[in-house]
């Protein structure tokens, strides 16, 4: 499908990503790695490229689902609209933050109080699976595939400036408000849309960026850094969008990835973002196609083969 069917697939990522458990991380990176016949992918790892210029990054990308019917099923859409209209109620996204749990979980909340996560949801393994889930993972994927989308259409009308706007209020309540299921999640559904050159891909890489470099919670942080970082030490294909959105993060010294607490947290770790980001560096004697691949899929060799070939044995 990737290869013969691209175009079915990038019409109807939406839909995929609903369906494949959050845990199939590779599976999801070849979704989301298809991109249309007619569209070739500038090299994510030529010096200076300017992604904003693209012809391409101004153009939508073609969707063939209803990206907002589980928002018409939980009554979130018509608020919704009203405060990325408006602004108001102020209330609104601190509701839309309890509105996204399964009624499940808020029943138990409320009975117990609190919205405090659980040991399991404070940890780092592969402790989220959406069967399980505290939250209603297909209405976050309709929430903030939407909202970007409503932020688009703003930011061309020229009705907001920069990423002032009712729509980066939600996408930083929501990252800021949610327990570490939740923002995961929310984080996730932002990191689907890091595709082929379209204006969605530019969008939702820049609302990432923007929230690492404002947020002032570490924890944050770090699990952006996750998000991008588990789709990248899988085997290849990677999705253009992830690629170029992660070697931004690393190389704009704005960001300084490097002197984050949790890049050197233990030598391993340490190890692991060292490989990555010569990966996502050129070689000196890198041609202007390098890094390209079968119908310009780019291959970027994961951390697990570089780790692999350092301990010379099978994987870690």
């Amino acid at each position: 499908l990737l290869h013969g069917f691209p175009e079915f697939l990038c019409e109807f990522h939406f839909s995929f990503c609903d369906a494949i458990p959050t845990t199939c991380i590779q599976m999801r990176n070849l979704i989301l790695s298809a991109f249309p016949r007619n569209v070739r992918l500038p090299d994510p790892l030529t010096p200076n490229l300017k992604v904003d210029l693209l012809p391409e990054i101004t153009h939508p990308p073609s969707i063939g689902c209803n990206v907002t019917e589980a928002l018409i099923q939980h009554n979130v859409l018509a608020p919704l609209e009203q405060y990325v209209s408006t602004r108001q109620p102020s209330s609104f996204p601190q509701k839309l933050c309890e509105k996204l749990q399964t009624s499940a979980a808020a029943a138990a909340d409320s009975k117990a109080g609190k919205g405090s996560p659980s040991e399991a949801a404070a940890g780092g393994g592969d402790e989220f699976s959406s069967s399980s889930s505290r939250y209603d993972v297909r209405l976050v994927n309709s929430l903030v595939l939407h909202v970007g989308m409503q932020g688009i259409a703003k930011l061309q009308a020229k009705n907001e400036e920069g990423m002032d706007n009712a729509c980066m209020d939600i996408f930083e309540r929501l990252v800021m408000k949610l327990d570490p299921e939740g923002r995961y999640y929310v984080l996730n559904a932002i990191a689907n849309q890091l595709r082929y050159p379209n204006n969605h891909t530019h969008y939702f890489s820049c609302v990432l960026l923007y929230l690492f470099l404002h947020s002032e919670d570490m924890f944050v942080k770090e699990q952006i850094t996750r998000v991008l970082l588990e789709r990248l030490i899988v085997h290849q294909p990677h999705p253009w969008g992830l690629l170029i959105t992660f070697i931004e993060l690393i190389k704009n010294p704005q960001y300084e990835f490097s002197r984050q607490p949790f890049t050197n947290c233990a030598p391993e770790i340490a190890r692991l973002f060292d490989s990555v980001t010569r990966s996502c560096m050129p070689a000196k004697d890198d041609g202007p196609g390098a890094g390209g691949g079968a119908r310009g899929v780019v291959h970027l060799p994961s951390a697990y083969e570089m780790e692999e070939k350092k301990l010379g044995g099978g994987h870690p």
